[in-house]
């Protein structure tokens, strides 16, 4: 395994970070558990959740990912060796049950936090995400930002606010750092100027989607990570799976995520199989997998802090961890980048 810090911390991590929102959904408690061990072994320590899983998020399943991470801590009594990432949900119509008072607010935010130590079965969390803006952007899938619907944009300015609660966290003890989600270049900008102006936390990373299929993050956000020291915490990085490339040829794999939930079509239309099929092409040239291409991509670009890779089966778990040992030469970062000019950002 490589690691590196959590920015502007000393908070060790490794490069690879294990996701796990399928755990109470696609996987039971004890698959949970044993990739957790699996990850363990294999040099990773670090582990990112959120109040909102299992996904797809339902009233049934919401907590039960925290739930089995805070029961495997407590069977093994090993929290001091992981490094703890969750996250808090912004607002969203008709996942009221996870909160009544879903949002940033002290109180809403103050509950959240509560619950999710709770679930954890743990004192404090190492980093505290929030998980998406309160505010309209153009995240999840949506490529633009809604500027021609006003009413939408419409909210009330409380950067300052949400510091000031991650300060009382902070100072209590019940987080080490805060990060951010699904964010923009513009909200990242300004918790920078409020933290820097009011000397309250400063946000070290950035949850966002990121892959072959989908380099958005390079048009600014990339230029704020590395000049702010902001990491950026790739998610999707296999884009729903659709770069293992097992979705190619109208293929439908029993049990794979787009398969059991056809609305995760983001990564799915006839542009992103075009680019898929250009990136499986280079791989199969230089005799690699397309995951393990797709991967190390992730893995050794300079704005990545780490690559947070989910799985649901065994074999899976092994390849995407093992993608740490594979890098790749200019030779195919240049024949990565021929594809990517021709077919940018084919995926929202």
């Amino acid at each position: 395994m490589k690691y590196t810090t959590l920015p502007n911390t000393d908070i060790k991590v490794s490069k690879i970070c294990l996701g796990t929102m399928t755990f109470g959904n696609q996987n039971s408690e004890k698959e949970a558990h044993e990739q957790l061990d699996y990850a363990m072994s294999k040099g990773v320590n670090f582990i990112d959740t959120a109040e909102m899983y299992a996904v797809p998020p339902s009233a049934a399943t919401q907590g039960l990912t925290e739930q089995y991470i805070g029961n495997w801590f407590a069977k093994n009594q090993n929290r001091n060796q992981v490094v703890l990432a969750t996250k808090v949900a912004g607002p969203s119509h008709g996942m009221e049950y996870i909160r009544k008072n879903l949002g940033f607010s002290k109180a809403a935010m103050t509950e959240a936090l509560e619950n999710s130590l709770k679930r954890l079965k743990t004192t404090y969390i190492d980093l505290y995400q929030l998980h998406w803006p309160e505010r309209a952007v153009n995240c999840f899938g949506t490529r633009d930002f809604p500027c021609h619907a006003p009413s939408t944009t419409q909210w009330e300015d409380n950067f300052l606010e949400v510091l000031e609660t991650i300060n009382g966290f902070v100072k209590a003890g019940k987080i080490r750092q805060f990060g951010l989600s699904n964010e923009s270049a513009w909200g990242t900008m300004r918790y920078l100027e409020e933290s820097k102006k009011h000397h309250l936390p400063k946000p070290i990373t950035l949850q966002n989607a990121y892959s072959l299929l989908n380099r958005a993050y390079e048009i600014g956000l990339s230029e704020i990570s590395m000049r702010e020291n902001v990491g950026l915490l790739a998610y999707s990085p296999l884009a729903f799976g659709v770069l293992t490339g097992k979705y190619l040829n109208n293929e439908q794999p029993k049990d794979s995520r787009v398969t059991l939930f056809p609305n995760y079509s983001r990564y799915s239309s006839e542009s992103s199989e075009k680019a898929t099929q250009l990136y499986l092409d280079i791989a199969t040239k230089h005799k690699l997998t397309l995951t393990q291409l797709a991967l190390a991509f992730v893995n050794q670009l300079p704005f990545v802090t780490s690559n947070i890779i989910g799985a649901t089966k065994t074999h899976q778990l092994k390849e995407n961890i093992a993608s740490i040992d594979i890098t790749l030469s200019s030779e195919i970062i240049s024949e990565i980048n021929a594809v990517h000019a021709i077919m940018p950002n084919p995926a929202p």
